[in-house]
């Protein structure tokens, strides 16, 4: 089997699961446990026909898919892929550019310069700020933190880059209490560690109290991040930026 029917016999896969979202159950059937049954086992010691391999992958994930792709998945953040940016995906993985720089493919650089610009016009942010596409939630607190922990640091006269965090001001961050926990671990793995976390009350729409806010503020001169948060997982609610701020 060439490329192209391993591509076209992939494709069929797609359209049947893509077809049968509606009725599909929205939760996961089976148990983690029938899931490493059937995609586990001792590591092939020849080559596989691409289209078994195909198969044995949607035969072994059957009732281990959440429905996240259909309109009746209501759970999280999670959104349903569009059409056109399913079709880009595929196209993306058909390229296999490595995006490390423009060096490496000038099409996808300039793919993300375009990218950025639109998302800051979207937001209302400035057009000199710097940006940067992250892989999901954990890389974008990482990249964030970093980037704070950078310029408090440096106000401190302490180059973190190159001197690391040995001898450098201890920083503490101050977030909602219905923070994301994807920020706990970024603390742990910048150094930051969850020690200099300090969760605060919130009110009864879910965001954080700015009278809390204000009081931990004016309880120390430690470097301090304040940690906002636009849209609860669960409920939505969004932080008070303006005022927080």
């Amino acid at each position: 089997m060439n490329h192209i029917e391993v591509l076209e016999h992939a494709e069929a896969h797609a359209r049947r699961y893509l077809d049968g979202l509606d009725e599909r159950p929205v939760n996961a059937t089976v148990s983690a446990g029938e899931l490493r049954r059937r995609l586990g086992g001792p590591l092939p010691a020849v080559p596989t026909d691409p289209a078994r391999v195909i198969d044995a992958l949607v035969a072994g994930t059957e009732g281990g898919l959440l429905g996240s792709t259909g309109g009746r998945f209501f759970g999280w953040v999670i959104g349903g892929v569009l059409p056109a940016a399913l079709a880009a995906d595929w196209l993306t993985s058909t390229w296999d550019q490595n995006a490390a720089s423009a060096a490496c493919s000038p099409a996808e650089a300039v793919v993300e310069e375009i990218c950025g610009a639109w998302l800051k016009e979207l937001l209302h942010l400035p057009a000199a700020a710097s940006f940067a596409l992250v892989t999901g939630c954990q890389m974008a607190h990482t990249t964030a933190l970093a980037a704070a922990r950078h310029a408090l640091l440096r106000r401190r006269h302490h180059d973190v880059e190159k001197l690391g965090l040995s001898g450098a001001p201890s920083i503490r961050l101050l977030m909602s209490e219905h923070r994301h926990d994807s920020i706990m671990r970024s603390a742990r793995l910048l150094g930051l560690g969850t020690d200099a976390i300090t969760l605060l009350p919130t009110d009864d729409q879910g965001g954080i109290r700015l009278d809390a806010l204000q009081d931990a503020l004016r309880e120390s001169d430690r470097p301090t991040i304040v940690c906002l948060q636009a849209g609860d997982i669960n409920t939505g609610a969004f932080d008070p930026f303006e005022a927080a701020c």
